[in-house]
C-alpha cells in the first residue's frame, strides 16, 4: 500500500465544487452578519467554525488506514454514479480492500459531536436522534460494486432536520450536527462493514466517499438551524424586555 492510494477527493470534481460553493456561501453570510450568532449558539466561536468547515472540506482528501480485507484483484480509477452523483474510485491495482477512516468525514465531525454532546448535555436526546438517523441511513444505504457503501446525497440531512426539530426545537442546531454526523457514520458505514467483502472496492473509507457529502450537509444544516433558532429567541427576548 502506498500513501497515494489514500489521498483522493471523495466526489467527482463538479459535485465536490458544489460543496465548496455551499461553504463559501456560509462564509459570506458570516461576514455580513446574517449568521452572526450561529456558531456561538452551536457551541463554538466564529474562528473555530471556520476551522471546522475548512478542516472537514480539506480533510475529506485524507484517509487513515486501519486494516485490510482480502478480496479479488481490482483495477480502479474511474467514476461511479449513484442517484445522479458521481464518486471517484482511487486509482490503484491491488488485491483486497483497505479499510480507512476519513479525516474530514469521520475524525473531525466525530470529535466535534462528542464535544457538543457534553457541552449541551444532550446525552439522551443525542442518543435517540442518532439512533433514528442511523436506522434510516442503514435502511437506504446501498453497497456499490467496485466502490463501497453509498447514500443518496440529501436524504440524511432531510431526516436529520426532522428528527432534530421534533426532539428539541431550541437545541436543534447541536442535535442536528450530532445526529447527522454520528448517525451517518454508524448507520451507513459501521453497520455495513460486513458488506464490503467481495465488493472489489480498493478503499472503503469510513466517513468518506458515499457518506462525506451527507455528513458535510448535516454540518451546514446545523449552522442554519443555529441562526434561525437564535433569531427567534432574540426576538422573544426583546419582547420580554419591552414588557
Amino acid at each position: 500500500m502506498t500513501h497515494g492510494e489514500l489521498f483522493y477527493l471523495p466526489l467527482a470534481l463538479p459535485f465536490f465544487a458544489l460543496l465548496f460553493v455551499l461553504f463559501v456561501f456560509l462564509v459570506v453570510l458570516l461576514q455580513v452578519g446574517v449568521l452572526k450568532y450561529a456558531y456561538t449558539r452551536l457551541g463554538v466561536s466564529a474562528g473555530a467554525a471556520y476551522l471546522l468547515l475548512v478542516g472537514s472540506l480539506l480533510g475529506s482528501y485524507f484517509n487513515i488506514p486501519i486494516g485490510e480485507l482480502p478480496g479479488r484483484r481490482i483495477l480502479a480509477g474511474e467514476e461511479i454514479s449513484f442517484y445522479g452523483v458521481h464518486y471517484l474510485v482511487p486509482l490503484l491495482e491491488r488485491s483486497g480492500t483497505i479499510i480507512a477512516v476519513n479525516v474530514g468525514g469521520a475524525v473531525i465531525p466525530g470529535f466535534m459531536s462528542l464535544y457538543l454532546l457534553g457541552l449541551h448535555r444532550l446525552w439522551a436526546k443525542g442518543a435517540l436522534a442518532t439512533a433514528v438517523v442511523a436506522a434510516f441511513c442503514h435502511l437506504i444505504a446501498r453497497p456499490v460494486p467496485g466502490f463501497g457503501i453509498v447514500l443518496p446525497i440529501f436524504a440524511p440531512a432531510a431526516v436529520t432536520a426532522l428528527v432534530a426539530l421534533a426532539l428539541s426545537p431550541r437545541q436543534a442546531a447541536p442535535l442536528a450536527y450530532i445526529s447527522g454526523s454520528l448517525g451517518v457514520l454508524i448507520g451507513a458505514d459501521l453497520l455495513n462493514l460486513g458488506k464490503l467483502h467481495g465488493l472489489g472496492a480498493p478503499v472503503a473509507s469510513i466517513g468518506g466517499a458515499g457518506a462525506f457529502d451527507g455528513i458535510f450537509l448535516c454540518g451546514i444544516l446545523a449552522v442554519l438551524f443555529a441562526s434561525f433558532t437564535t433569531r427567534g429567541d432574540d426576538r422573544g427576548g426583546s419582547r420580554g424586555n419591552a414588557r
